[in-house]
């Protein structure tokens, strides 16, 4: 039942945007046309301001999908925040999060596009710190501040492309001697697709609702930057240092791979897959392939958006708990939602013919057919493993475990809004990989391996589910360091935090007790101010006892004339 119209509203708009977008996006690829519009903002003597909008079958594809998960998280939220009082506040929120995404997908200019841009990084703000606590304050200030580093690096962009005469990245896409710019870019990509070493905000971020992490870790805040970087990708690929970012973004995958492993938050653990699928992006980007990047970033999104709403109807089941050791039996009390959630675990996975496997098997099938470093390819295939090995992990525990919360709570589903959100999202999760290969790869171009090269991805995702089904069953209390280590992201989150100041600061105030308020008293102010006084009271006892003094005096004279 409808709670708010206001929601509904908004659910029917985006619905119907969504579609037109996507029947736009297939006629462009079918008959091969992009449409650019110029709107002349201002005109100031021979100073003119465009607003420049292209619509070709990349942005309305991402569009598409944008306003399609937009209008899902909108139909959720209906059920999921209905007791929500300030609940109008958060639909005007993620209405301008979806329309700053808007404004970056379609704009060339990076004039409009740093609005966008900018317009991200502080509506996403303004979400993480809905809940108003302390915990959700500190990772909105460190969203924040994470991501005013990218908005510094456009602008920087910006400034740089005065240069040439013009905003529009367009005009410069086959120039290759800008390596200045296209490090700025990369720089603003990795800040934004939270990459090393700006990877800590994004597990932080987890602190707003659930429909909003949906949205944010699925289409919208991560992938900015990929979208961006796929946008530059000509310019990116004959850039000297890509190998460099090539390593980062590998690190990053395995980085967030092991971190999951170690992780009981149930959203921190779907935030550090999120982070793990960014990094295989980055990296096929890297290697010089967008459209599979940008292929996998569509699919992605779709069942991602599914795994973080079936989360959220499992942290609403239990009142708002979120750790993972306390569900159980989750299959028994909520079949519909348990469902859905393996349906969204085995894309992740890359489970044969679920939507994942489409683009990671594509994905990893060019690498292995390329010129590439063995270490890399080594550490591709350990990054599938892992996100494997953290998903059975995540099925163990809120399936196989015994119940572990209260014994007189009640885990019910019915059909309501949520579910419906939910299902539509698994239906696409299942046929969208298959329908979008036959969309974007319609040529007949073929990956030729042997057997065993094939296989190798597949393997690797069915061992990393076997292990990690078997491991989940052991706990260790050795090695806490290196427990530490893994579960803090390479210790990511202390170094971005207080943490990195603490020696320095440690040292400062050692410094200050035994100079400034050590030595540095005694022999200046304080000093001067105890000698003061002390000739003052000297003075004093003379004046009250000025006969004595000189009766004292006189005899004393009198003794050495004697």
């Amino acid at each position: 039942m409808t709670k708010n119209k206001l929601n509904m509203y908004m659910y029917i708009i985006l619905l119907i945007t969504s579609l037109l977008m996507l029947i736009m996006s297939m006629n462009m690829i079918i008959l091969d046309y992009v449409i650019m519009m110029e709107w002349m903002v201002i005109s100031v003597n021979s100073c003119n301001i465009y607003m420049t909008m292209i619509f070709d079958f990349m942005s309305t594809l991402f569009l598409s999908t944008v306003m399609f998960i937009s209008s899902m998280v909108m139909l959720y939220s209906d059920m999921y925040m209905s007791n929500d009082k300030t609940i109008n506040r958060f639909i005007y929120i993620i209405s301008m999060f979806v329309m700053s995404m808007m404004l970056l997908i379609i704009s060339p200019n990076m004039v409009s596009i740093i609005v966008g841009w900018d317009g991200l990084g502080l509506v996403s703000y303004c979400l993480v710190i809905y809940y108003q606590n302390l915990n959700s304050s500190n990772a909105g200030m460190l969203t924040a501040l994470m991501n005013r580093i990218g908005d510094v690096m456009i602008l920087l962009l910006i400034a740089w492309m005065m240069n040439f005469g013009s905003w529009n990245f367009l005009s410069f896409i086959n120039k290759l001697s800008m390596n200045s710019m296209i490090m700025l870019i990369i720089i603003a990509g990795f800040t934004k697709s939270a990459q090393i070493p700006f990877s800590s905000w994004l597990p932080a971020a987890m602190a707003a609702p659930t429909p909003v992490s949906a949205l944010v870790h699925s289409s919208t805040l991560v992938t900015a930057g990929v979208y961006l970087m796929i946008r530059f990708s000509s310019l990116i690929i004959s850039f000297n240092l890509i190998q460099l970012f090539l390593m980062l973004s590998v690190l990053t995958m395995i980085m967030s791979g092991m971190a999951a492993n170690f992780e009981f938050d149930l959203k921190k653990i779907i935030a550090l897959s999120t982070l793990s699928q960014l990094g295989i992006m980055m990296s096929i980007l890297m290697f010089g392939y967008p459209m599979l990047s940008f292929f996998h970033l569509i699919i992605h999104a779709l069942f991602k958006a599914s795994l973080f709403l079936c989360a959220g109807v499992l942290i609403h089941s239990l009142n708002n708990n979120q750790d993972i050791r306390m569900m159980g039996c989750m299959n028994y009390n909520m079949p519909m939602t348990s469902m859905f959630m393996n349906i969204a675990n085995m894309s992740l996975c890359g489970i044969p013919f679920m939507s994942g496997f489409y683009s990671k098997d594509l994905i990893m099938e060019t690498m292995c057919s390329s010129n590439i470093n063995l270490l890399i390819l080594l550490l591709m295939y350990l990054g599938i493993g892992m996100t494997s090995f953290y998903s059975a992990r995540l099925t163990y525990y809120s399936m196989n475990m015994n119940f572990n919360y209260y014994n007189f709570s009640s885990q019910n589903e019915s059909f309501n809004n949520m579910l419906k959100s939910i299902m539509i999202l698994s239906i696409y999760s299942i046929m969208s990989g298959s329908i979008f290969s036959w969309i974007l790869f319609n040529n007949s171009s073929i990956i030729i391996l042997p057997i065993e090269g094939k296989m190798f991805a597949m393997i690797m995702s069915m061992l990393g589910l076997l292990i990690g089904y078997e491991m989940s069953m052991f706990s260790s209390t050795k090695k806490m360091l290196l427990m530490e280590f893994m579960s803090s992201m390479w210790f990511m989150n202390q170094m971005s935090t207080f943490h990195n100041q603490f020696f320095l600061l440690k040292n400062s105030m050692m410094f200050q007790k035994s100079t400034d308020l050590g030595w540095g008293e005694k022999m200046g102010p304080q000093g001067m101010v105890e000698l003061i006084k002390m000739v003052m009271t000297l003075n004093i006892n003379m004046s009250k006892n000025n006969f004595k003094i000189q009766m004292m005096t006189f005899f004393v004279w009198l003794l050495i004339l004697i």
